[in-house]
C-alpha cells in the first residue's frame, strides 16, 4: 500500500463523514481546485482505500429497530466446515455483519429485524438449519450508545 499523503487523509476524512459531497465542495474545503482533489479521489478509489459510496439508513424508520448479536460456536473446526459455514451464513439476508472470531466464540453476528417473533422465526427456519453449530448465544440491544462508520485516522 502507498503511503498517504495529509491531503489524502483530509479527503478521506471529509468524504466518510459525508460522501455525498461534490468534489467541488471537498476541494473548497481544503482550499484546492477541484481538478487535482478529483484525481486524487479516483486514485483513492482506485487503489482501494475507498471501497463504495453508501447512504445509512435509519433503522427504526424500516421497522428494523430490533438488534440481535448471535454469538455461534461450531461443533467442528476444520477448513470445510468453517467454509461451508461462511457460505451459509452469507445467504441469509437478515445477517449485516459476519466476523470469524479468537476466543470463546467463533462467529459473531450482527441482525436487524423488525420484532423478536421474526428474529425467533429467523433462528428456527434459517439458522438452526445450518449444520454443524454447537452453541448459539443470542444478546439484544437495549440501547445503542455509539455507531459509527468512520476510522480514526
Amino acid at each position: 500500500m502507498d503511503k498517504l499523503d495529509e491531503i489524502d487523509l483530509k479527503i478521506l476524512r471529509i468524504l466518510q463523514k459525508n460522501s455525498k459531497q461534490t468534489t467541488k465542495e471537498v476541494a473548497k474545503t481544503l482550499n484546492l481546485t477541484a481538478s487535482p482533489v478529483y484525481e486524487r479521489i479516483k486514485q483513492l478509489e482506485n487503489k482501494g482505500y475507498i471501497k463504495k459510496y453508501v447512504a445509512i439508513l435509519n433503522k427504526p424508520y424500516l421497522n428494523k429497530s430490533i438488534t440481535a448479536i448471535c454469538m455461534v460456536s461450531l461443533r467442528y473446526h476444520n477448513e470445510g466446515f468453517i467454509e461451508k459455514f461462511e457460505k451459509q451464513i452469507k445467504e441469509l439476508k437478515e445477517v449485516q455483519e459476519c466476523y470469524h472470531m479468537a476466543g470463546k466464540v467463533d462467529f459473531f453476528l450482527k441482525i436487524n429485524l423488525e420484532s423478536l417473533e421474526e428474529y425467533h422465526e429467523f433462528v428456527r427456519l434459517k439458522l438452526s438449519k445450518i449444520e454443524n453449530i454447537g452453541i448459539l448465544e443470542s444478546y439484544f440491544v437495549l440501547k445503542e450508545i455509539l455507531s459509527t462508520t468512520e476510522y480514526d485516522i
